[in-house]
């Protein structure tokens, strides 16, 4: 079950870092990603993460201002978001997809947390 925090609202420019707990522990071996959804969009792809952290991808949205990393002795993936801008603003989701490979494809996620708000106020 994967539970994401530490969403909130923040002025433009600002900082925030999300976290996602594994609370199973059923994703270590599984790569992990960031998808948001804003009002009226479908949801898109942010960040992904491969199994080990040895490899990262980030959509160009988001890329020089996001870090998508993660911690497996904590059982927790974690978004730094810097420079945030309007923009931004959406619920953001983590996931755990069926390969411990970096994935980048929606569909190829199977577990998802329950999201959480980000507000971005210009």
């Amino acid at each position: 079950q994967l539970q994401a925090s530490g969403g909130g609202w923040v002025q433009a420019g600002g900082s925030l870092r999300l976290s996602c707990a594994d609370s199973r522990r059923t994703s270590s071996n599984n790569g992990m990603g960031w998808f948001r959804q804003a009002p009226g969009k479908e949801r898109e792809f942010v960040a992904a993460i491969d199994w080990n952290g040895g490899r990262t991808d980030y959509s160009d949205s988001v890329k020089g201002r996001f870090t998508i990393s993660r911690d497996r002795a904590k059982n927790t993936l974690y978004l730094q978001m810097n420079s945030l801008k309007s923009e931004d603003t959406a619920v953001y989701y983590c996931a755990a997809a069926r390969s411990s490979y970096l994935v980048t494809t929606r569909s190829l996620y199977n577990k998802w947390g329950q999201g959480t708000l980000v507000t971005v106020s210009s």
